[in-house]
């Protein structure tokens, strides 16, 4: 909570998706490599993560098809849409993700991307297990169960 009351702390782009589709077991904050109009465009909060994933590639962290709007005002100088970033872990996260979608079969998701205290751009990555479609059901009744109980509460 106390990253809500800072100043610098804002939200540019959250995969709300992410939580209906996956189990996500543990998530983990990392730093990502961005170009100066990237950064630019981000502040203006004109990005997308929603089709996005993190994949371990000849040991980096890449972020792939994460979406960031052009910046007009960079010119030629520019950056690619829908290029794939370099993601920023330790060494040791770095083996525990890879044995992590190696062996166990595991997905790493993108949840939230996020300007932090420091106004640093940071992505909190989910390391997640898919739902079948049953499991995705019963997430959502027992959602729309919750929502109910909470209304018999108010009422009574």
């Amino acid at each position: 909570m106390a990253e809500e009351q800072n100043p610098n702390y804002k939200v540019i782009a959250e995969n709300r998706r992410a939580r209906f589709d996956y189990f996500i077991e543990s998530d983990l904050e990392v730093g990502i490599v961005l170009a100066g109009s990237e950064v630019k465009s981000l502040r203006t909060g004109q990005s997308n993560i929603a089709e996005s994933y993190a994949s371990v590639e000849d040991g980096e962290l890449w972020l792939i098809n994460g979406y960031i709007a052009p910046y007009t005002q960079a010119g030629v100088f520019g950056h690619e849409e829908r290029r794939r970033r370099k993601l920023l872990v330790s060494k040791r996260e770095l083996s525990r993700l890879w044995q992590a979608v190696g062996r166990e079969g595991m997905t790493l998701v993108p949840l939230v991307m996020y300007f932090n205290h420091r106004g640093r751009v940071k992505l909190k990555l989910g390391i997640a297990k898919g739902k079948k479609v049953a499991d995705k059901r019963a997430t959502e009744a027992k959602r729309d169960w919750d929502r109910q109980k909470q209304r018999l509460l108010k009422q009574g």
